[in-house]
């Protein structure tokens, strides 16, 4: 295998987010054979060399596991650091499951769809701003926003952190019919928005900032992934093409089927569309199909040229 950046071995084998490993590099909780790295950017091959994390070995996982689950308010997305003993998405995965970490997160009052999964590879290139990919949500608000409330929202809002980047809105007459709402206020205008960043407690601030603020916030799809019908408080491993579809979305290779693939279908993707499976017919290679070689008897006769040709003319 080829060498790697240190923080980036480490996200893959589940250990952090990108982020929090290079942290753990800095601080001097990491050493590679024998030796404490405090150096970002420093590369290995994690195929022959050991690295450990405060004394513990750390290895790259032969299948990563990739997990949704329909996160209920009042549940914290926020797996780290200290919790005050209040119930995490964590919590509500099986007790044998390996170390997970969510995929984007929710604030405490918000609900939906939450990935989980060791793949730090994939958790980077899903979650970082730079990468624009889109996050799905329905928003209740009070009452219908004006049209320049709603133009407002679809070129940025002005907050104290910066100008929020332009965002997909649209006022919703229903919701998806697979979505499973859970106990709470239905009463107002359902606001479809579809964010390519991620600040913290974005939609919030971008309606209250407008005039209309968030009574009910539900995150409905992570790019091509959906929540699918999944209740509250459920989880599901991801399907190998659900996986594959994310992989390709972000550009990364494919990898080996997840553990534990469900035997339920595929789920349906926003507004009715299937997602990618690996089933497809193979696309053409670009060369014309071969023909079988004609038979001397029936090739037509060559026509004449040159001296041939004006011979015959004069005849």
């Amino acid at each position: 295998m080829r060498e790697e950046r240190l923080q980036k071995i480490l996200a893959a084998a589940g250990v952090g987010s990108r982020r929090a490993c290079e942290q753990m590099i800095v601080a001097g909780r990491v050493k590679v054979d024998g030796q404490t790295v405090t150096e970002l950017g420093t590369k290995i091959d994690p195929d022959k060399a050991q690295i450990q994390v405060d004394g513990k070995s750390v290895q790259l996982p032969k299948r990563h596991q990739y997990i949704k689950l329909h996160k209920p308010r009042g549940v914290l997305s926020d797996i780290g650091g200290d919790t005050g003993g209040r119930e995490t998405v964590a919590d509500l995965l099986p007790p044998d499951s390996r170390r997970l970490f969510p995929v984007g997160r929710l604030d405490v009052h918000s609900e939906g769809l939450i990935l989980m999964t060791d793949d730090g590879e994939l958790a980077h290139k899903l979650t970082h701003p730079r990468f624009q990919h889109d996050k799905t949500y329905y928003v209740l608000v009070g009452e219908r926003p004006s049209d320049s409330a709603l133009e407002q929202l679809r070129r940025g809002v002005d907050l104290p952190d910066g100008r929020t980047a332009p965002a997909e809105v649209r006022v919703v007459r229903a919701l998806p019919t697979d979505l499973k709402l859970s106990k709470g206020p239905t009463e107002g205008i359902w606001l479809e928005i579809v964010l390519r960043e991620g600040k913290k407690r974005q939609i919030r601030h971008m309606t209250a900032a407008v005039g209309y603020p968030t009574l009910r916030l539900f995150r409905w799809a992570i790019g091509s992934l959906t929540l699918g019908q999944l209740k509250m408080r459920e989880h599901m491993p991801l399907s190998a093409r659900e996986v594959s579809s994310l992989r390709a979305l972000t550009s990364l290779a494919r990898p080996l089927p997840p553990e534990n693939p469900p035997a339920r279908p595929a789920v349906i993707g926003l507004r009715g569309s299937r997602l990618p499976t690996n089933d497809m017919p193979e696309r053409p290679t670009g060369r014309a199909p071969e023909r079988s070689p004609r038979r001397s008897s029936e090739r037509p006769a060559p026509r004449p040229t040159g001296r041939a040709l004006g011979k015959a003319k004069r005849k």
